[in-house]
């Protein structure tokens, strides 16, 4: 488990913010999944700093109801991520603060490894969606990681991180014992501009990812020294861009 009540709710934004582009591309990807009609209640389940909570809130105008369980990520969204139509809960994944039957769409982006009763977690979720609601499960799949550049830095953190996720199959499963009903495949989508090394080194040294909270300590420094050296002398090189996945999970209609 990572504490984001520690180092991390401090630099989460550096590390991990949206910019206005990838945030309205986000959006978009959004809207095309979920249920037509408006306004749509919202579950931003793993909220963290907030960082789509707001946005939420105004591409689907119903309330949307940010969950986070850190104390330092909820005080970081309420500083930077208010609107009127949000509220921030505390919570957990595996005993959401909602009533049956109140939410239209599930959010759950980069969380769900993060859960510690994963199958829990899924049938509270079954439990808070209206019939016809989705679960937009924003995550990796243990048999596709994508390769990442900054991997090359730190020799372990592509095998870390593999071990936090779940393969495809393995979800779809535990969704299904959960009695929601998954997609036989998820969606690709390429929503970040391109970014450079420079860029990259500037957000990845924060270690705003929770890679860093399990890689030895030695790893990382030399790692940041290479990766340092190689953006001084190559500010501009562009990186290749990966598109990310979204798994929907549907509530049944006729439940």
């Amino acid at each position: 488990m990572v504490d984001y009540d520690g180092r991390l709710h401090r630099v989460y934004a550096a590390g991990r913010g949206l910019d206005t582009e990838s945030l309205r591309l986000w959006m978009r990807e959004f809207a095309r999944l979920v249920p037509a009609e408006r306004p749509l209640a919202v579950l931003d389940l793993g909220a963290g700093i907030g960082r789509f909570t707001p946005a939420l809130a105004e591409e689907f105008g119903g309330p949307v109801y940010g969950v986070e369980p850190s104390a330092g990520m909820r005080e970081q969204a309420i500083a930077g991520a208010a609107h009127p139509r949000v509220t921030y809960l505390d919570g957990a994944a595996e005993d959401i603060p909602l009533p049956d039957d109140s939410c239209d769409v599930a959010l759950v982006y980069l969380a769900f490894h993060h859960f510690a009763d994963q199958r829990r977690a899924l049938r509270e979720l079954r439990r808070v969606l209206r019939p016809g609601g989705v679960v937009l499960l924003r995550t990796q799949f243990a048999d596709s990681m994508p390769d990442l550049p900054w991997y090359k830095y730190f020799p372990s953190a592509r095998a870390v991180d593999a071990g936090m996720y779940l393969t495809l199959a393995e979800t779809r499963a535990l969704a299904e014992a959960a009695g929601l009903v998954p997609d036989e495949e998820p969606v690709w989508a390429t929503v970040e501009g391109p970014r450079t090394l420079q860029a990259s080194y500037e957000r990845v040294r924060t270690r705003a990812l929770s890679t860093f909270e399990h890689l030895p300590a030695e790893e990382i420094e030399a790692g940041f020294e290479e990766f340092e050296r190689d953006a001084s002398a190559d500010p501009d090189r562009p990186l290749p861009l990966f598109p990310a996945a979204v798994l929907v999970l549907r509530c049944p209609s006729g439940s």
